[in-house]
């Protein structure tokens, strides 16, 4: 694909958008019903926890801001709106693809998305994250929360059948965000650090906090069946803030929102990865809140977190996203201890605990690739 300006790249995603519009209901469950040629690849076999060629490996955020193709790609073009842009989307998560030579793609969108689609006035702010500018705060404020309706995620699907076109048989990982992670940004008003607002809702007027965790689990559910519907061969449910509560709410007030976006996409068949940061705690309850999949984060050894999580999951995980600026003997060893700990696991797919730090040398992120697989070929 070329990409000359951002007047381009908008009139080309609009067409691609609007014939997605057209055939937004009978699309989503043909492509469903056809053979998926990535089915017997390294990573979804690792994800079923069968025997593999070699250990797979991506990278959380590969698509995106580590790699000066995306920059030149993007320029000029606000994150969310890209995220809309079919061609601009396929393209740059077809990026590390290529770069890379990683097991599978992950689809380029944000977990606030479908926030958007549906009229939340919210927007990326470079340096600080999501921007929310009416917070969630009240009874009243969830009537402006609903499922977003097939149109309105007809370039999600569009961008999505353009990959898998282009990706033959290498697997691509479609995700959303998880209640909690959503809710906090749409109580907090953006990113926080102690998420004190969400956790005073949480305590103070669990009802409230229940009612909204279990719309945006119908948000995130419709926003996972897009992707599901038009090809992906997985799908990741981020619940990136979550290791800020305690096992014990963790289970009463959030498990069963991630539980039922689960159990909602579960007919579909693809493996499914439930990953957070700070979960060492949560690695048990984040496996039983339906993942086949839990991903984690550098904290916790790969082996000690395969007993905290419990036989029947695969893992996924955990190079330490900061070993990328080490130099290369270091990063080497650090990926083979991570191969080391990882050796008893009934499945792993090899990622960092993280994702892709924006001022990582893309040719560290490489050398992990290559690494990983010479030295893990099955004979």
């Amino acid at each position: 694909m070329h990409f000359v300006s951002s007047t381009q790249q908008h009139s080309a995603a609009a067409g691609s958008a609007q014939s997605a519009t057209e055939s937004a209901t009978s699309a989503t469950t043909g492509s469903a019903q056809s053979p998926n040629p990535a089915a017997d690849s390294a990573f979804l076999r690792a994800c079923r926890r069968q025997s593999v060629p070699h250990t797979p490996v991506w990278f959380m955020r590969q698509a995106g801001r580590a790699l000066p193709e995306y920059h030149k790609v993007r320029q000029g073009v606000p994150m969310l709106e890209a995220c809309l842009m079919p061609e601009l989307v396929a393209e740059i998560t077809m990026q590390p693809v290529r770069r890379y030579g990683v097991d599978a793609a992950v689809f380029y969108s944000d977990i606030v998305l479908p926030l958007k689609t549906i009229g939340l006035d919210l927007e990326i702010k470079p340096g600080v994250g999501p921007v929310i500018a009416e917070p969630v705060r009240t009874a009243a404020d969830l009537d402006r929360l609903r499922a977003p309706e097939p149109g309105e995620l007809a370039p999600i699907a569009a961008a999505v059948r353009l990959l898998t076109a282009e990706l033959g048989a290498t697997p691509l990982i479609g995700f959303g965000g998880a209640p909690f992670t959503l809710a906090s940004y749409l109580i907090e008003g953006g990113p926080s650090r102690g998420h004190e607002r969400t956790k005073a809702m949480m305590y103070g007027d669990p009802a409230l906090f229940t009612a909204l965790l279990d719309r945006i689990a119908d948000i995130t559910t419709a926003f996972l069946i897009t992707q599901i519907d038009a090809g992906a061969s997985a799908v990741q449910l981020f619940d990136s803030w979550v290791g800020a509560v305690a096992p014990a709410d963790y289970r009463t007030h959030i498990q069963p929102f991630s539980a039922k976006v689960f159990a909602a996409v579960a007919s579909r068949g693809v493996p499914r990865i439930h990953f957070g940061v700070g979960t060492g705690e949560l690695l048990r309850d984040l496996g039983e809140a339906g993942a086949d999949v839990v991903g984690v984060d550098w904290r916790v050894p790969l082996d000690e977190a395969a007993r905290r999580v419990g036989p029947g999951k695969a893992l996924q995980g955990n190079l330490d996203p900061a070993v990328l600026f080490a130099p290369g003997e270091a990063l080497d060893a650090a990926t083979q201890r991570v191969l080391d700990q990882a050796a008893g696991l009934e499945g792993h797919i090899f990622n960092l605990g993280h994702g892709v730090p924006p001022n990582a040398d893309p040719g560290q992120a490489a050398r992990v690739v290559d690494y990983v697989h010479a030295h893990t070929v099955r004979s």
